[in-house]
């Protein structure tokens, strides 16, 4: 399925809770994206992007936050949705790469992400502890992964400082 991606708009808030709300059991990661959205030393404009069908359904969403490696910026990725009967069609995936593109353009380039060993190397992603960067918390290392989107700069080395919203 071709999915058509672009960055959220103040119209999308509600459809964006209502994506978190179905793709979780609980309304942890909804709550989560709006806290993130309320903290400006996390948001950045242009990091939360959608993806839609061709007649306009909002079905995936993935969020890319402010965090750092001691004191060096890096991108947090999540929380990601997509709607369960839409799941498995590539939206989270548009989604995804439409944000880190945009990432890519706005001069950033450490990416992180807690999730899926098997879903996330297909962007890149591999174990942070190969950059020498590890979380706050004990992780089974495959689940803790970072992306450089230009392998050419710098990755810092250190500890991730996310935002206060994650609770970590």
């Amino acid at each position: 399925m071709d999915w058509i991606t672009r960055s959220e708009t103040d119209a999308d808030h509600a459809r964006i809770r209502e994506i978190n709300l179905a793709a979780f059991p609980t309304s942890h990661e909804a709550d989560l994206v709006e806290a993130l959205r309320a903290d400006p030393a996390a948001w950045l404009p242009g990091l939360s992007w959608l993806a839609q069908s061709a007649d306009g359904t909002l079905t995936g969403f993935a969020l890319f936050t402010r965090c750092h490696v001691d004191d060096a910026p890096a991108l947090a990725l999540g929380p990601c949705a997509v709607l369960p009967e839409a799941q498995r069609l590539g939206a989270g995936g548009a989604a995804i790469r439409a944000g880190l593109e945009a990432a890519r353009e706005m001069g950033e380039n450490l990416v992180l992400v807690l999730g899926h060993a098997e879903y996330y190397p297909r962007f890149g992603f591999t174990p942070a502890s190969g950059f020498g960067i590890r979380p706050p918390f004990e992780v089974e290392d495959r689940y803790m992964m970072a992306l450089a989107l230009d392998p050419t700069r710098p990755v810092p080395k250190g500890v991730i400082r996310y935002p206060a919203a994650f609770g970590v």
